[in-house]
């Protein structure tokens, strides 16, 4: 078992989602986004058949940021499950309820995706029970209706997923051969030059990684949990059993051939 992989429901199915994402979210003009967009406004890219018309070349024309996001399957289930199928186009309030519901969603399935990986980690056997509780209750809330879904508490069920995972890092990163790595939890490692480092088993939990030179780095067993990727330098590095690294972060980042990733985790098209 390796990094966050995201089973049947949690990952992406774009032929199952009215193109929520190129409507529901806000945008500005930036290196990753070619235009300003606000929340609820269609991309001017986005079709009839709620599909991309440039997704061969996102990039290229200068809409990085899509490339990057990840729903987690969010968009299907509020699509066909909180909404029935219904499209937003003819919706009588214009999508607005749906389009609030993306987000929320997007945050339920990302806890669903992290209980599964502990509840997949061989290290962390002794959290299985609660991980199977936890998966359970969150999976009944991504069933709840727009209303109800709209009144959850997101930072409660947040907080009362997070001591889990806290102890299933720790049980995890435990594995990590030689001396234990100080932590770098929060730490601001703006474009840090970390190549080559061996980094096995190190909490970066929230750490700031933008731009960060990882060149070669070996990052094994080392907790991604909301880590900043942001064009980290990641060519020839090691992420094979990094801890909860996400699809989204592998996106954001830079890699190439020699780079190691999970194999629950997709290879982006722009590494070289």
């Amino acid at each position: 078992m390796s990094a966050v992989e995201t089973g049947p429901g949690l990952r992406a199915d774009c032929g199952k989602c009215f193109g929520l994402c190129c409507v529901a979210l806000a945008f500005a003009r930036s290196a990753d986004f070619a235009v300003d967009k606000d929340s609820g406004e269609p991309c001017r890219n986005l079709t009839d058949g709620h599909r991309c018309g440039i997704h061969s070349r996102l990039r290229a024309d200068g809409y990085r940021g899509c490339t990057v996001y990840d729903c987690f399957g969010a968009g299907q289930q509020v699509s066909q499950v909180t909404f029935g199928g219904r499209d937003w186009r003819g919706d009588p309030d214009g999508g607005r309820a749906m389009f609030d519901a993306l987000p929320r969603m997007r945050q339920l399935h990302e806890l669903l995706a992290y209980l599964t990986e502990v509840r997949d980690r061989p290290a962390a056997a002794e959290l299985h029970p609660a991980a199977d509780r936890e998966l359970a209750r969150v999976r009944a809330l991504t069933g709840l209706g727009a209303p109800e879904l709209a009144a959850l508490d997101l930072d409660a069920e947040r907080a009362a997923v997070n001591p889990l995972l806290l102890r299933a890092s720790e049980l995890i990163r435990a594995q990590a051969p030689g001396r234990r790595r100080a932590g770098r939890r929060g730490a601001d490692l703006l474009g840090a030059r970390l190549r080559g480092a061996d980094l096995r088993g190190t909490d970066f939990r929230g750490a700031c990684l933008i731009g960060a030179d990882l060149r070669g780095a070996d990052l094994r067993l080392a907790d991604l949990i909301g880590a900043d990727l942001r064009d980290a330098d990641l060519r020839g590095a090691d992420l094979t059993g990094a801890v909860f690294l996400t699809q989204s972060q592998v996106n954001a980042a830079r890699g190439d051939a020699g780079t190691r990733v999970a194999p629950g985790l997709d290879r982006p098209a722009h590494w070289a």
